[in-house]
């Protein structure tokens, strides 16, 4: 099951929850003070294959990177 982000828009605790993908955004109280009014954050995410990465990367950092490999630099 997916692990999805939420903050709670009564107290801006910020949580995560593991749910099924059908119960993404079924109602949920907050962690910290109970409230229902929650909102999904948008997930951020990183992958890689071979050491080069294919998600997650919207622009290489250096020039290590550029290349796709991220092994020399620690990115």
């Amino acid at each position: 099951m997916p692990i999805y982000e939420y903050v709670c828009l009564n107290c801006k605790h910020q949580f995560e929850a593991i749910r099924p993908m059908s119960q993404a955004d079924a109602p949920l109280a907050c962690q910290k003070c109970g409230a229902e009014e929650i909102k999904r954050k948008i997930s951020l995410f990183f992958a890689e294959s071979g050491g080069k990465a294919v998600a997650g990367m919207a622009e290489p950092s250096c020039g290590s990177c550029s290349s796709g490999d991220c092994g020399n630099c620690g990115h």
